[in-house]
């Protein structure tokens, strides 16, 4: 007897096959049997009329740490169809927490991640898996250790390069983490105090990692004029660390340097045909979404809070910011002169005083203050204790398109989790967006190979072992949805609005979501990559 069984279902099964019209069977989690038509009676039969069967969808680059912490039922993720998230992107990260750092960390993450306990449970990266596998979820996860936290648990924002001793105690962290169960380590070399580390920092400690069998997350240091530099060193640091490479949210930013896109493909086909194995990441959207503080030189974000706030205000150090965005810093990412102030939109402020500004464009911003943009920003950042967040128009959907139709690129959402202000409607709609606008509206893939890079090679190059598929024993990670009615309904104006046409979601064989309305059950689990428990295996919590 089958605990589930869907019938008249168009199975698309993750691995870009043709759809099949048949049965999937369900026992105690797992798929049993799959064909067109599978013999044997169920306690319940769903049928489907023709409606699409799938792999829950796998969310490759989330910053939802806190976010399944805060809320069981992550809904912005579960109404998309996501049954699972990858945590720790872009080297930032809850955990590790260094004595007397722990405000640092805050200032470093808040922004991304939300609001950090102001008690937390944990200190050290185990800590805290234990706390996400204590923690009830309608939704799976599975977490990377972020160079950003251990970096602030060993040296704060200090400008500099690491000392030897600091490289081993960075390196000790780091294994740690991978024999807690991480899946590898995340970069963050845009931001401080990731753009502080140097090479031999950065190949030491993702060959930690990858000794425990781990993979290297990139966030580059620069994805606009010096893109290509800055593929060619992450690329190097994974050959010397003997590391497979992920490059998070592959894009290039600039007007100048759209149509620019397919000479970084070229060199990431050209590094895996000579046996690097790198693959990337990218959301449907031509917005990104960061910290403010991130339009700012990198040597302004370095030292205490305090440091950081006395220079923003500072006449001099000023001066200096001014004179480096008007000619640029080598190395360092120019927003504002690469896009324009009309670009830069305010999505999060920390207090009330400034919640109007939310949705409005530095431009207008300073405009409507009769202020320089950099004198306005600067300002705005000194009475939001540089707690802000902001929108990036800054990509071409041309290059998007063409990220997506690699072989080796998948889908993650890049959504920031905060609980106010105006956040990129990515966060709720990526998933839904990547079928309604770029399948069924573009045309430039097939439904099919559309769902692949949403689950089989997601949850292969993440760990997930036993999801992504719809096949015998793999777990019933399971969605329902018309391909024709699917659709993202998050706009930037209104961004926390739900998709449409998911008609039900299925974790672990429960139902966790139908029609729009979330369930009581909670059976995602935690897993846990290279457990010594399993012999290095993967090792899946409950």
């Amino acid at each position: 007897m089958f605990d589930l069984k869907f019938v008249n279902a168009k199975i698309i099964d993750g691995t870009g096959s043709p759809w099949m019209f048949g049965e999937v069977a369900i026992r105690d989690g797992r798929i049993v049997a799959v064909g067109r038509a599978v013999a044997g009676d169920a306690v319940e039969v769903v049928d489907l009329d023709g409606q699409i069967l799938a792999p829950g969808f796998i969310d490759v680059h989330t910053h939802d740490d806190i976010a399944v912490l805060r809320d069981q039922t992550h809904a912005p993720k579960l109404l998309q169809g996501v049954t699972s998230v990858v945590l720790g992107n872009c080297g930032f990260g809850a955990a590790p927490l260094g004595a007397g750092r722990e405000s640092d960390l805050a200032r470093y993450a808040s922004p991304v991640l939300g609001k950090l306990p102001e008690r937390a449970s944990w200190s050290s990266f185990g800590d805290y898996l234990n706390t996400l596998d204590e923690t009830p979820s309608t939704i799976n996860s599975v977490s990377q250790v972020a160079h950003g936290a251990v970096r602030i648990a060993v040296m704060g924002f200090e400008n500099r390069h690491a000392k030897p001793a600091e490289i081993e105690r960075m390196s000790a962290m780091v294994s740690e983490a991978m024999r807690a169960g991480a899946i590898g380590l995340s970069l963050g070399l845009l931001y401080a105090p990731g753009c502080y580390a140097d090479r031999s920092e950065l190949v030491a400690l993702a060959a930690a990692s990858a000794r425990h069998g781990g993979i290297l997350n990139c966030h580059i240091r620069t994805e606009g004029d010096s893109l290509l530099v800055s593929l060619t060193e992450v690329m190097e640091i994974a050959e010397a660390a003997g590391s497979p490479l992920h490059i998070s949210h592959l894009k290039v930013v600039g007007l100048k340097n759209w149509g620019t896109i397919g000479r970084a493909l070229e060199m990431i086909d050209q590094r895996r045909q000579a046996g690097l194995d790198v693959t990337c990441d990218i959301y449907t959207y031509t917005a990104g979404s960061s910290t403010l503080m991130s339009v700012l030189p990198p040597w302004v974000s370095s030292g205490s809070g305090a440091d950081v706030m006395a220079r923003l205000a500072n006449k001099d150090a000023r001066t200096r910011i001014k004179r480096d965005m008007e000619t640029s810093v080598p190395g360092w990412d120019n927003f504002a002169l690469m896009l324009g102030w009309d670009r830069v939109v305010i999505s999060g402020v920390a207090g009330e005083a400034n919640r109007s500004l939310e949705g409005m464009n530095m431009a207008a911003i300073a405009s409507s203050r009769g202020q320089n943009p950099v004198d306005c920003m600067l300002d705005l950042l000194v009475e939001e204790q540089a707690q802000i967040t902001m929108i990036l128009h800054q990509m071409s959907d041309e290059d998007v398109k063409s990220v997506l139709r690699s072989d080796f690129a998948m889908v993650g959402s890049d959504g920031i989790p905060l609980e106010t202000g105006r956040v990129h409607p990515r966060h709720y709609g990526t998933f839904p967006r990547m079928i309604a606008r770029y399948v069924r509206q573009e045309n430039i893939m097939s439904v099919e190979h559309a769902v692949r890079k949403m689950t089989a090679i997601s949850a292969r190059r993440f760990g997930l072992s036993g999801r992504g598929l719809i096949a015998e024993g793999a777990h019933a990670d399971l969605i329902v949805f018309d391909e024709n009615d699917i659709e993202d309904k998050a706009t930037f104006e209104d961004p926390r609005r739900f998709p449409v046409g998911l008609d039900s979601v299925h974790v672990n064989g429960r139902l966790v979501a139908s029609a729009g309305s979330i369930s009581a059950e909670r059976p995602g689990r935690l897993q846990r990559f290279g457990c010594v428990c399993c012999n290095g295996g993967l090792h899946s919590s409950h």
